[in-house]
């Protein structure tokens, strides 16, 4: 399929800050390590408020407007920004596990209920996407470890 291949593209390159902040709270020397855990959480939060952009849209071009699967999906379409922005001004170490805990909750949402209107593509992307994004969380989780 030709013509998906973009998004995978584009999905695996938005893993890419990702993997550099991460290799950069590791490799960094001193104040580096330090911007780069900030810069791998606020990527983070940005692209976990990017997943609840979606839903908003959803909501907008398939729900009909006052349905309960209207107003449900705009509801949650929020959730992951109500997540991301205090996940910001916590601890490092309990915003990552915030933050992780927002995608895993995306996730969860799009394979029930919540990914009747999106294509087949989507959600074997968002799966493999998610998992990676799972496991680089972990492995900042176990970096803010050694660093305390």
């Amino acid at each position: 399929m030709p013509s998906l291949r973009l998004p995978w593209w584009l999905g695996l390159a938005g893993l890419l800050p990702f993997v550099m902040a991460l290799a950069g709270s590791w490799l960094a020397p001193g104040f580096g390590q330090v911007l780069a855990i900030r810069a791998f959480l606020y990527y983070s939060a940005v692209i976990l408020s990017f997943l609840g952009g979606i839903h908003w849209g959803i909501a907008m071009m398939v729900e009909a407007p006052g349905s309960a699967t209207f107003r449900r999906r705009l509801m949650v379409s929020m959730v992951p920004s109500l997540i991301a922005w205090p996940a910001l001004l916590i601890d490092a170490m309990l915003g990552a596990w915030a933050l992780m805990a927002g995608f895993a909750g995306v996730r969860l949402y799009e394979s029930l209920d919540g990914g009747r209107a999106l294509p087949g593509w989507y959600g074997r992307l968002r799966t493999w996407l998610t998992l990676a994004v799972v496991v680089c969380h972990l492995l900042m989780i176990w970096r803010l470890v050694q660093l305390v």
